[in-house]
């Protein structure tokens, strides 16, 4: 019931708090993980620390040795570092099980995922169909019309957990436990997964996600002749879900995806733009990288007058993001690493026979769901897909007959309790910023919110934001704005750095940030430029041209 549990309930997480959406989902996936590897690590006898394990190892030190080179944050340090630690853990558990026990615990892992499916299903038809119905507690508000965006509140993540539901499902009815009662129950369950993807309009899951469950069927003969069936239909069921929805829009209600496939097309400009940028990036700093965490503040603080006006935080490429942070050398090393650990999976699934290897196969093509989508969006930064990712991964890494470890257990039973303890202590570390953002009438001024905000753990970088944009100028300012910036620049930083700067007599470099939101073409920075449009002799810094071109690293 832990694997239920830890699958089902992150997802379906509606609540929030101010300044981050989806703090809570992500804390429950945390602790929901740290309960299944207490109980789950008492059958694990060994640890394979394998192709794959190395990977997270080498991935698990990059935020921290950023820290050390880039002047990273501890803060936005410590979050990746503890994902990554976390998905190391879940893999070594899994890839450490009996293979007598993967089936059973693999099977409680899929029951998780579809109870998730299911309810995420029933929201997006409420986000959709009856939005009134949505209290934000229970059911998230969707802001964007016509289209579902679950408790997730990102259309995207919902469709990707639709495609692991479509899986799981898969799963539970070829082996026989599901569909007991009649194989129906399969194509039912594959239409509505397929529909709620269709009213999340993304364009992933829509042009990636339904095709690659399409080829699943075609290409593993060891499904049932009537789940390959199921599985090919599924283009069947992605029409007749557009089609139902194209009526329903003709009747004046508003598809969201028709909306969006008219207005943006199959693909995004923006997202095109921002990888020609990371490449030039990745040309500029090809051994080393910009180091991890450090892409916003690279991209945002180099000349790029053709950017993309959006302000972005990632590359929306898993490949790109290490090779622009990484560089080239350590990301060449950590796809080796993890395409080596995939094509090992790969041969020991088409080895087995049996519902040992639709097992196998069902977990790399969840695997492969979330790194097809990893080409577009990041999820594998959110913690609820990490951490089912790192399960899938290790149920389908190749057994070996390694000699059993007595600290197996121990290690993974101590890494369950740090989980527990941290997610705990993350949530009422998270206060602290909490009541800068949406304080009640009896709390403190927002200087003192701020400063205890800044003194935060895991979320200071919240706290410097506002330090940076809300208080008077100063050194403390100017350094919450600079600490901050390694997390996301957005113009109202941009402007009010670039002040910061101008008071403490750095005038060139305010000019130069000033000429970096020139570029982003952002309506919030209209006013604070057209002071340049005036007759005024004595106009503002921000209206010069800076002397010469800083680059980022002088920007820290």
């Amino acid at each position: 019931m832990a694997l239920v549990a830890a699958a089902a309930i992150a997802p379906l997480v509606a609540f929030s708090q101010t300044p981050s959406s989806t703090l809570y989902n992500q804390l429950a996936a945390l602790f929901g993980w740290g309960v299944v590897l207490l109980f789950v690590s008492e059958d694990v006898r060994r640890l394979r620390i394998d192709a794959a394990a190395i990977a997270l190892l080498l991935l698990l030190a990059a935020p921290l040795a950023s820290t050390a080179v880039n002047g990273l944050p501890l803060s936005l340090a410590l979050q990746p570092a503890a994902l990554i630690a976390a998905a190391l853990a879940v893999y070594l558990c899994a890839a450490g099980l009996p293979d007598g026990l993967r089936e059973r615990v693999f099977d409680w892992f899929c029951w998780g995922l579809l109870l998730a499916g299911l309810l995420s299903l029933a929201v997006s038809v409420i986000q959709v169909f009856a939005p009134g119905l949505a209290d934000g507690k229970l059911i998230a508000h969707s802001g964007l019309p016509g289209r579902a965006i679950g408790n997730m509140r990102q259309p995207n993540h919902l469709a990707s957990l639709m495609m692991w539901a479509c899986v799981a499902a898969t799963w539970l009815c070829d082996r026989g436990s599901l569909c007991r009662a009649g194989r129906f129950l399969l194509p039912l369950l594959l239409a509505g997964f397929v529909f709620a993807i269709v009213l999340s309009a993304s364009r992933t899951g829509m042009w990636a996600g339904v095709p690659a469950l399409m080829a699943w069927g075609l290409i593993d003969g060891r499904l049932q002749r009537s789940t390959r069936i199921t599985l090919g239909a599924t283009a069947l069921m992605f029409v007749l879900s557009w089609w139902a929805m194209d009526g329903w829009a003709a009747s004046g209600h508003v598809f969201g995806a028709q909306v969006r496939l008219e207005a943006e097309g199959a693909g995004s400009h923006s997202r095109v733009a921002i990888l020609a940028n990371a490449l030039e990036l990745v040309r500029r700093n090809p051994w080393t990288g910009v180091g991890w965490g450090e892409f916003n503040l690279a991209w945002s603080m180099t000349p790029f007058p053709e950017r993309p006006i959006a302000f972005f935080d990632h590359t929306h490429n898993i490949l790109m993001q290490f090779a622009v942070e990484l560089g080239l050398p350590a990301t060449l090393l950590i796809v080796t690493l993890i395409l080596w650990a995939l094509w090992r999976a790969l041969g020991a699934t088409i080895r087995a026979d049996g519902s040992e290897a639709v097992m196998r196969s069902s977990a790399l093509m969840m695997v492969l769901v979330i790194g097809l989508h990893s080409m577009t969006e990041y999820p594998l930064w959110y913690a609820y897909f990490l951490l089912p990712a790192a399960f899938a991964m290790g149920v389908g890494a190749r057994t070996t007959h390694a000699p059993e470890h007595a600290i197996a257990r121990p290690i993974l039973s101590l890494a369950g309790v740090l989980l527990l303890a941290g997610s705990v202590f993350a949530i009422w570390d998270y206060q602290r910023v909490v009541i800068i953002y949406a304080p009640a009438a009896t709390d403190a001024p927002l200087a003192e919110r701020v400063r205890a905000g800044q003194h935060s753990i895991f979320f200071s970088a919240f706290a410097d934001y506002a330090a940076a944009t809300s208080m008077s100028g100063g050194p403390e300012a100017l350094a919450a704005a600079k600490r901050t910036a390694h997390n996301l620049i957005d113009a109202r930083l941009m402007m009010e750095w670039a002040e910061h700067l101008h008071e403490a007599g750095d005038d060139d470099r305010a000019r130069y940030v000033a000429q970096r939101l020139k570029e982003f073409r952002n309506p919030e920075a209209k006013a604070w430029l057209a002071k340049c449009d005036t007759d005024d002799a004595q106009k503002p810094f921000q209206c010069t041209p800076p002397k010469r071109e800083y680059t980022w690293r002088e920007m820290r």
